[in-house]
């Protein structure tokens, strides 16, 4: 009579995880690789010049 509703889940569950990968993996091969060595080492973040402008997080 109807469409089994776990069926109809289940479809949208892998379309999903489908859809998801499929971004996963454009993003992966479309984004330039990160140069780790031009990257702030961790101990600097918060250093530097403090935010200006439409910032709702600046002080």
């Amino acid at each position: 009579m109807g469409i089994d509703m776990n069926k109809a889940l289940r479809t949208r569950m892998v379309v999903f995880w489908v859809v998801l990968l499929g971004f996963f993996l454009w993003d992966w091969y479309r984004s330039p690789p990160i140069n780790l060595r031009l990257e702030a080492p961790i101990i600097a973040i918060g250093s530097g010049q403090a935010p200006s402008g439409g910032h709702c997080a600046s002080f």
